[in-house]
């Protein structure tokens, strides 16, 4: 069994995947919780996004690309850099659909807008997922860093 779960986190993709979807709960879960103390979805966005920034930050550079020491400064701008840009296209998709035209979403959710915001956030992250491997494998994580 040790073996493995050693296996598994050996294969990059799986071990990306594995804490692509930690930072997932951990982004979705932090907005949802943000959101539901202040009712403000753009302070939600923001907030949710560092937190899961910084995460993924740790457990991308240690487990998933096994970087070394060296350099480390330079991954960590290069990151924040490629993740604010996600950060704005996830600030932009949440004006849009939650702040601006709920009602693209909310005739799917009787116009609830905690469930618009709910499903805005759950189908922004899948995006986000996507561009931050490709941004993460090809711009920031590269063989030799």
């Amino acid at each position: 069994m040790k073996n493995q779960i050693k296996a598994f986190f050996d294969n990059e993709i799986l071990s990306y995947l594995f804490f692509g979807g930690a930072t997932t709960l951990v982004s979705i879960l932090s907005r949802l919780a943000i959101y539901r103390i202040s009712h403000q979805e753009i302070l939600a966005t923001i907030l949710a996004n560092i937190i899961g920034i910084l995460f993924t930050f740790i457990t991308n550079d240690a487990f998933v690309f096994k970087q070394e020491r060296k350099n480390w400064a330079i991954r960590l701008a290069k990151f924040f850099l490629a993740r604010f840009s996600t950060l704005g296209l996830d600030v932009l998709l949440t004006y849009i659909f939650v702040t601006s035209y709920p009602n693209i979403i909310g005739q799917f959710v009787e116009q609830n807008i905690d469930r618009v915001n709910t499903v805005e956030t759950i189908l922004a992250q899948i995006l986000i997922i996507i561009l931050n491997y490709i941004s993460s494998k090809i711009y920031i994580f590269k063989r030799g860093n």
